[in-house]
């Protein structure tokens, strides 16, 4: 077995704090429905995903289970799962563990490149209905991750995003109907400039964050030096930054563990995240919702068990740009700081 290529260390990303932390959160609780990154190429997005799921702890998986499901709290519908792929239901069960996976999808991805399919080569061979996984089988428990989200097909985008929020993918094809666990972190990435999603669409991804190249210079001299650091001796680079790496996949987990046990939030900071969706006229109730499932998460990564007025604004500045109407994106983070200024005014 070849040796894996070592991936750039997370922690060594100069800037784009925003994006890092966004992606972390996700990871965290991903249950905030998947992150969208809005921004020019070469800013480090397809690296930072790559490197977080580097650093994450390895799962438990079940050889050969092209549904990636968990041998610990997963059996009960592996049975289904075989005889839908026309495999022997009371096969051995093999454990083993591997990295975290990123499974990306291409621009021109079908429905049933996504969702699954029947295999119909197989089908006319032996006159059996056999099951084709689709990405999202491959992606459960793991990261998602669709480049130029804004090219795909509206419809694909929908199956996307509803298995996100879902945690299921549903396969019906030619008389096939079982559903399987798809429950992973969803990255999206677009360049405006070469045309928006639907609102509808935008407003299912949890937080958003449009980057851009660094201005400073000193820091994209950090770039260059760390990159080409990288190139010239990668595994002496990621030993480097080996103990940083570590220490943030540990803070991960037990940012995770935190969240499990619960989050507390006082009812003063509902009417908070209210006040500021109303404020900055959001419409519905699902920015309400991902603010203080955000919140909950910076709390755990802040290895409390309580959110914090900081929570609640922190949270506000990822998960609302997208989702206002009554004024252009790029003038949503100066509406949230007046409106954080208003707050401490009135709160001091």
């Amino acid at each position: 077995m070849s040796k894996a290529k070592p991936v750039y260390p997370f922690p060594a990303i100069v800037g784009q704090e925003r994006m890092k932390l966004s992606l972390i959160l996700n990871v965290i609780d991903p249950g905030l429905s998947g992150v969208l990154i809005r921004g020019e190429k070469g800013t480090a997005k397809s690296t930072a995903v790559r490197a977080l799921a580097d650093i994450l702890p390895e799962i438990p998986v079940i050889r050969d289970d092209p549904f990636q499901l968990s041998p610990d709290d997963e059996l009960e519908i592996l049975a289904e799962i075989r005889r839908h792929l026309g495999l022997a239901e009371d096969a051995p069960i093999v454990r083993e563990t591997r990295k975290v996976a990123v499974v990306e999808l291409p621009v021109g991805a079908t429905e049933d490149r996504v969702v699954g399919s029947l295999d119909l080569e197989q089908a006319l061979k032996s006159g059996k209905r056999k099951v084709e996984p689709g990405l999202l089988a491959a992606a459960h428990r793991g990261i998602l991750y669709v480049d130029e989200v804004n090219l795909l097909d509206d419809h694909v985008v929908d199956v996307l995003l509803d298995s996100a929020a879902m945690g299921v993918n549903t396969i019906e094809r030619e008389g096939v109907s079982f559903g399987h666990p798809a429950r992973f972190t969803l990255v999206g990435t677009m360049n405006p400039e070469e045309g928006e999603l639907r609102p509808q669409l935008l407003d299912r991804f949890g937080l958003c964050v449009t980057i851009e190249g660094i201005a400073d210079p000193e820091s994209r001299v950090a770039v260059m030096e760390r990159r080409a650091a990288f190139d010239r001796d990668p595994e002496g680079f990621v030993l480097k930054w080996r103990s940083e790496s570590e220490a943030l996949a540990g803070r991960i987990e037990r940012a995770r563990r935190i969240l499990a046990s619960d989050v507390a939030v006082e009812r003063e900071f509902l009417f908070r995240i209210a006040r500021t969706c109303l404020d900055v006229g959001v419409d519905g109730h699902r920015g309400d919702i991902v603010i203080l499932k955000a919140a909950r998460a910076l709390a755990a990564f802040a290895g409390r068990n309580e959110v914090q007025a900081e929570d609640i604004d922190k949270a506000a500045e990822l998960a609302l740009p997208h989702r206002v109407r009554r004024q252009p994106l790029m003038e949503m983070a100066d509406d949230l700081e007046a409106v954080r200024r208003k707050k401490k005014g009135m709160e001091s």
